[in-house]
């Protein structure tokens, strides 16, 4: 890569320090002002970023390599979808505890949404019978527990 395309361009050539414009938007259509964009700003409409800090520059190299190896492998995330939305008839209570394991890890901690793929409608009442079971100790509070 080369030196220019590294950093981002600053001073007064560069357009960095003139005043938004308030005319109409480049590229005709209605936009937003962003042009064919839509609702993002192109790059050089942008203001300069501020210096990324190490730990910042580590973490967008670590994004990088793992959206690169990703695609190298040509592994995609299937999206989660909520098994209560999905299944109607799959009820919710804290006496079915069989259904209730499968949202708390082997430690006994409940699973988060982002991790079970439970929508937020069902993962309040689900977190409530989970409390409920534990409480009547059909499902444990720690993996000492089990």
């Amino acid at each position: 890569m080369s030196e220019e395309t590294k950093t981002p361009p600053s001073g007064p050539a560069a357009g960095g320090d003139s005043p938004p414009r308030s005319g109409p938007p480049s590229g005709g259509g209605g936009g937003g002002g962003y042009g064919d964009r839509g609702g993002r700003p192109s790059r050089d409409d942008r203001a300069p970023r501020a210096p990324l800090t190490v730990k910042g520059r580590l973490r967008a190299a670590a994004r990088k390599k793992a959206r690169k190896s990703a695609k190298k492998k040509g592994m995609f995330q299937r999206r989660k979808v909520c098994r209560f939305c999905a299944d109607k008839n799959l009820t919710m209570s804290y006496k079915d505890v069989k259904t209730l394991r499968l949202f708390i890890t082997e430690t006994g901690k409940m699973t988060p949404r982002r991790i079970s793929g439970t929508c937020a409608k069902h993962q309040r009442p689900l977190a409530q019978e989970i409390k409920r079971a534990r409480q009547l100790a059909m499902l444990p509070y720690a993996p000492s527990h089990f």
